[in-house]
């Protein structure tokens, strides 16, 4: 079934609905009390044009009326994410995303100055991860920086949250080997066998499955069997998230939460609490609870 990215409001109606005799195994399904269960939300972006319409204080309102506890933020320029640390720091864990002035997606390995500037913004704020960046080509001119980047989130203990296929992993794992990565949305558009894979050949590569809702959910009342031997099989390594890249996520902030919850209510216990918030309390030593809503 393909679910839509647009008009997600019917979510809402249907969450939780399903009836499932067995989620995996013999174990039952999580089921309605998923509404219960805090929320990490791994890919958010606060990028510049969402200043106006979102302020800080209705970012972490949305958060709260979804049971998001906390995110992961990375922005475009760095600035937004600072805002929204600054705002609630205890909810939200900040992470460096390379993309300022004229360096994009796109150019970022590219542009003049991107060591200097990285390694400026992490002495000056306590960043938690680097990215989320995109790597969409393997180009051999581009080793000396990554590598460099690589040494800088191994000296601070910090993750790489990188947007790229199976390929452009290989290659950061190969550059450092005892790398932590976070990989953004389990792949975007790897096959799931291609995923499973991956996952199983790096033990330190996590996962958010933004943009992943869809392959996930063979329908709204039943899990892809392949992508459910991966979030059994992985769930210590997987965290749901949103990526509010464009305004209209934000906009749709709370159907992608509802989205997220079902999938979520067709698993186990174990398994749905675990890629809700486990895995991120594990990641980034924080304490993840429904006691953070309405907080900062």
């Amino acid at each position: 079934m393909t679910l839509p990215r647009s008009g997600l409001c019917l979510i809402a109606t249907v969450l939780l609905t399903a009836t499932v005799a067995r989620a995996d195994g013999d174990h039952a399904p999580i089921g309605e009390a998923i509404k219960d269960v805090p929320l990490f939300d791994a890919h958010i972006h606060y990028k510049e044009p969402a200043w106006g319409p979102y302020p800080v204080k209705s970012v972490i309102e949305l958060m709260d009326r979804n049971g998001v506890a906390m995110g992961l933020v990375s922005s475009t320029p760095d600035e937004g994410t600072i805002m929204l640390w600054e705002y609630a720091p205890n909810r939200i864990v900040p992470e460096l995303r390379p993309y300022h002035g004229n360096a994009g997606s796109g150019n970022w390995t590219k542009a003049p100055g991107m060591e200097e500037y990285l390694e400026e913004r992490l002495a000056k704020y306590p960043h938690e991860g680097l990215g989320e960046f995109h790597i969409h080509n393997l180009d051999p001119t581009d080793r000396p920086l990554l590598k460099k980047v690589t040494a800088m989130a191994k000296a601070r203990s910090i993750p790489i949250h990188v947007h790229s296929g199976a390929d452009p992993v290989h290659l950061l794992y190969e550059l450092e080997p005892a790398l932590t990565i976070i990989w953004a949305h389990a792949g975007m558009s790897e096959p799931a066998d291609v995923v499973e894979k991956v996952m199983e050949t790096y033990p330190t590569l996590y996962a958010d499955t933004s943009f992943r809702e869809n392959d996930i959910l063979k329908s709204m009342a039943e899990i892809d069997p392949h992508w459910r031997r991966i979030l059994t099989r992985f769930a210590d390594r997987l965290m749901v998230g949103t990526d509010t890249w464009i305004n209209a996520q934000w906009g749709n902030y709370s159907e992608l939460i509802a989205l997220n919850r079902q999938w979520l209510s067709l698993l186990p216990r174990e398994t749905a609490e675990q890629i809700a918030y486990k895995t991120a309390e594990k990641l980034f030593n924080r304490k993840v609870s429904m006691d953070q809503i309405g907080t900062k």
